[in-house]
């Protein structure tokens, strides 16, 4: 595979979009190749979103260059793809820094620069926002445009599409860009495809449009409602876009969303245009590296690796991820349980499906990414006697809330939500943190909320939720465990209950009471303060009776938690010693009131002080002679 990142000569006058509007248009082919060439460099050192920010490079480049950015506002959907748009934005120099501590965001980001028009990280959010800029324009007079780019995944959402009812209905001016990298571009989508695409954006076309509907606005209706069916007819003989047009948009496309050419010449002819239209765009993932283009999930988020090989820096850690935990559980439930479905909102990889997909495609079910569909669609077979197993990130299930409480835990039905990525993600940031479920989830009646503390308790209170006659949900972080050995068997444990894991002597003062994966930093804090240490295990319900045993021996209780400090475990604990007249003290530790920015796990936590020293810390300016 031959790269060359030597020279980057028209890439090097660029530090802004004024500066690329400034080159003649038959310098961007190479343009964009340098900066292909330049990301694959870069990100082979620093890693991040790498298949997708390959797919938008011609693109990224055709809208700065017909757009007059930042007036006109760009929206990227998720905005994973963004790294192209940045190094054109004034951010080359510090792309290598993204995603890492103090460097840029791996999401556009509204702080970080004034051509971030919007602020992203959850999907199908665009449309809806750029429709509020369109009508923000309207209101002020403004001629200034706004454009949405979404993916075909995020086009799965309902959101989008209610965003696009509304777009339609109100006659918008504004583009979505449809970036659909769901198949590689075959032969009938070539030349003749971007020809049809300029013909539908361009003058002629939309002329002869308008005066048709001049000439035929006092025709008798049947005569009208005919000749906008034959339009809508014909169009959808030729493209797929009847559907979008229904929507009230100017459907045009497919383009090639490679070939610079016809995608200037699409996208100018576009700007010209008044109302909503809809450009749908073929890209492919991974675009001019090979082993992206062959394998584009798994070049989604890349480490460090080899540019020439493709070969990724390998992890040192031996043990499972929580993820594998989940899946190989899921696998071994549903081998013995005929009743277990399992349902992802397009996170089958993330969340450790793939290995169940395969065993058991009949039980299988991702929704796309429609997280409110994955919960009600999970309530409606618990109704009919099945044992549906929701697998989503704490993030996502957010997006979800209404469902949760009004179409599941309402109606007391079985449903286990296994919740990953709980707690600090890293280099995600804030948009992708699970920084509230257990606030969100433990003022709801009718649910057991489970913290497993490892691998291994993660599976057995896996199957505690999953025999549990109600709702159930276990939270557990991103990335592996402390490495303790999975007992292989299925057992549950008992509903409530704790786990006394260090009881110290006679001369402890204080208790940590721990909730999750924290419990190993916990375990180190308590051997430098001479603490005990309990593993709680059940937010929701507590273990009252140990909890008023321990409120009366020590002289304080500290609870630790991976959730905000707001309405989380430390405030469940917090409530019930209240309730009983206990006035024990409670130091309660978790993550900060503020969104913590992206960097690593270990020195977000450190951040919020939740490693052994913070916690030592926190507790030595209450006890100063603890240990």
């Amino acid at each position: 595979m031959s790269i060359n990142t030597s020279t980057t000569p028209l890439l090097d006058q660029i530090h802004f979009p004024q500066d690329l509007r400034r080159l003649p248009e038959a310098d961007l082919p190479q343009l964009a190749m340098e900066l292909r060439n330049f990301l694959i460099a870069c990100l082979s050192e620093s890693g991040g979103h790498f298949s997708s920010n390959l797919g938008v490079i011609e693109l990224t480049v055709a809208l700065h260059y017909v757009f007059n950015t930042p007036e006109d506002r760009l929206i990227w959907d998720v905005g994973h793809q963004a790294y192209p748009h940045k190094i054109l934005t004034g951010r080359r120099d510090a792309i290598k820094t993204i995603r890492q501590n103090e460097g840029l965001a791996g999401f556009p980001k509204r702080s970080e620069s004034p051509y971030d028009s919007f602020g992203v990280g959850h999907s199908s959010t665009s449309i809806s926002a750029a429709l509020g800029m369109a009508i923000a324009a309207r209101q002020v007079g403004s001629r200034r445009k706004s454009i949405a780019i979404i993916g075909d995944g995020a086009m799965t959402a309902g959101m989008a599409f209610e965003a696009l009812n509304h777009a339609g209905d109100l006659g918008a001016n504004m583009l979505v860009i449809l970036n659909d990298n769901n198949m590689s571009i075959s032969p009938n989508v070539g030349a003749l495809k971007n020809h049809l695409a300029e013909i539908l954006s361009g003058g002629f076309y939309t002329g002869v449009r308008e005066g048709g509907k001049k000439l035929l606005s006092h025709a008798p209706l049947p005569l009208m409602k005919l000749a906008q069916r034959t339009e809508e007819y014909m169009k959808g003989m030729l493209v797929a876009g009847t559907l979008f047009e229904e929507f009230g948009f100017n459907y045009i496309g497919p383009v090639d969303g490679h070939d610079l050419p016809a995608l200037l010449s699409v996208l100018k002819n576009i700007h010209e245009l008044e109302g909503p239209q809809f450009l749908h765009v073929i890209t492919r993932k991974g675009k001019g590296y090979p082993p992206a283009e062959a394998d584009p999930c798994s070049y989604h988020g890349v480490s460090a690796f080899d540019q020439h090989t493709g070969e990724m820096s390998v992890k040192t850690s031996t043990a499972p991820t929580y993820a594998q935990v989940f899946g190989d559980w899921l696998c071994d439930m549903a081998a013995r349980d005929q009743r277990l479905i399992g349902i992802t909102p397009a996170m089958s990889e993330g969340s450790g499906m793939v290995r169940f997909s395969r065993q058991f495609p009949e039980r299988y079910f991702d929704v796309g990414i429609a997280e409110q569909h994955s919960v009600t669609l999970a309530a409606g077979m618990a109704c009919e006697g099945l044992k549906p197993v929701v697998a989503i990130y704490s993030t996502f299930l957010q997006r979800a809330y209404d469902q949760l409480i009004h179409d599941v835990v309402l109606q007391d039905l079985p449903v286990l939500f296994a919740i990953d990525r709980a707690g600090l993600v890293g280099a995600d940031g804030p948009t992708h943190a699970g920084s509230f479920d257990l606030s969100y989830l433990r003022c709801i009646p009718n649910i057991v909320i489970m913290t497993p503390a490892n691998e291994d308790e993660c599976r057995k209170l896996l199957t505690t939720g999953f025999l549990h006659p109600g709702a159930a949900a276990v939270r557990y972080p991103r990335g592996s465990g402390a490495g303790v050995t999975i007992e292989p068997t299925l057992n549950p444990l008992p509903i409530g209950k704790a786990d006394v894991c260090l009881p110290g002597d006679s001369d402890s003062k204080v208790v940590l009471l721990v909730f999750g994966s924290l419990l190993t930093v916990a375990l180190e804090a308590a051997q430098q303060l001479n603490a005990s240490v309990v593993n709680m295990r059940f937010v929701k319900p507590l273990d009252e009776d140990l909890l008023k045993t321990l409120a009366n021996r020590y002289e304080l209780l500290v609870t630790i938690e991976e959730n905000a400090i707001m309405g989380g475990a430390g405030s469940a604990v917090n409530e019930y010693l209240h309730q009983q007249n206990l006035n024990t003290p409670v130091l309660n530790l978790g993550l900060p009131d503020y969104f913590q920015d992206h960097g690593s796990q270990a020195s977000l936590l450190a951040e919020a002080g939740l490693d052994a020293p913070g916690i030592c810390a926190a507790i030595e300016r209450i006890i100063p002679d603890v240990d």
